[in-house]
């Protein structure tokens, strides 16, 4: 029998790692952030922000922190649908009194819809969607990893940025506001731009996304096109689910990036975009909850 004095849930990705506290009779108590806890940038990184997104929200709340073996985890972590770093994460748990870990869109879709159907598009350092029926059964299409894959996320988007400004400088595209002001992010000559290539990541190439907006802001017609695409990348993931599902489904659309581009989407895709019953946090809890009730335990 589980009998933890605090329950967590926590939502965690490519650039942030969200923890909210309750108590044991569920009165909510506070939130905080930490960097990044996606599983393919490191177990031991996932787990170091994960304690300091819950320490942190034990701050909020006014409260010391707890020991794990006091609290009660929900995890919606990118990267736990890979098998061999689930089981690695897990193998790592410092001790909490109960943990319950899933994809962050699982949990995402858990939070936004309970038990009901819908899909979920996330786009943030990375994208991803999901969709799931009635019973709970769900289906996850995308987030097979940058660079290969997260089309339409923020490092999608800023790694075609870069490429786009890498044309400009050598003169085989035209320059702009766009070009312009990644060179002079990256260092402000061919040198220093080559320099922050070669050591760039999925989070570099992920703040590159600001840059975009801004530029389409501007009246850059490539930073303009870009974010087009984006957008058009994100509505190709709902509209395969939508495919599968067989009749039209309410959609959440989440991330700093998602939420920016869904506006760009064709009339009759938008008009099937609803607002969340709750939120990843929500759903990690709800989820390491559902399987306590099915292990006969309790939090």
């Amino acid at each position: 029998m589980v009998a933890a004095r605090f329950l967590a849930g926590v939502d965690g990705g490519g650039s942030r790692t969200r923890a909210r506290l309750w108590d044991a009779d569920g009165r909510r108590l506070g939130e905080a952030e930490a960097g990044p806890s996606g599983l393919s940038q490191g177990i031991e990184q996932a787990w170091r922000h994960v304690r300091q997104a819950v320490d942190g929200a034990f701050a909020a709340a006014s409260l010391k922190p707890a020991a794990p073996g006091d609290i009660a985890l929900g995890l919606g972590l990118a990267g736990a649908e890979v098998e061999s770093l689930r089981r690695a994460f897990l193998a790592a748990d410092p001790g909490y009194a109960a943990t319950g870990l899933a994809g962050d869109v699982v949990a995402l879709l858990a939070g936004a819809f309970g038990e009901q159907a819908g899909a979920v598009v996330a786009a943030g350092t990375g994208s991803v969607a999901a969709a799931q029926d009635e019973g709970g059964r769900y289906r996850i299409i995308g987030g097979w990893g940058f660079p290969v894959g997260d089309e339409g996320s923020g490092a999608w988007l800023g790694l075609r940025a870069m490429q786009a400004a890498l044309a400009a400088l050598d003169g085989r595209a035209p320059t702009g506001p766009l070009a312009d002001a990644l060179r002079r992010h990256c260092g402000g000559d061919d040198e220093a731009v080559q320099a922050w290539c070669l050591r760039a990541n999925q989070h570099a190439y992920a703040q590159l996304a600001p840059f975009v907006f801004a530029a389409s802001e501007a009246g850059d017609a490539q930073a303009e096109a870009l974010l087009q695409a984006a957008a058009n990348e994100l509505a190709r993931l709902v509209g395969a689910l939508q495919r599968e599902a067989g009749a039209p489904l309410a959609v959440v659309v989440a991330g700093s990036i998602g939420r920016r581009l869904w506006s760009r989407w064709p009339a009759a895709l938008r008009s099937r975009v609803v607002e969340p019953a709750g939120d990843a946090c929500d759903g990690a809890l709800a989820l390491l909850r559902a399987a306590l009730r099915r292990q006969g335990a309790a939090a």
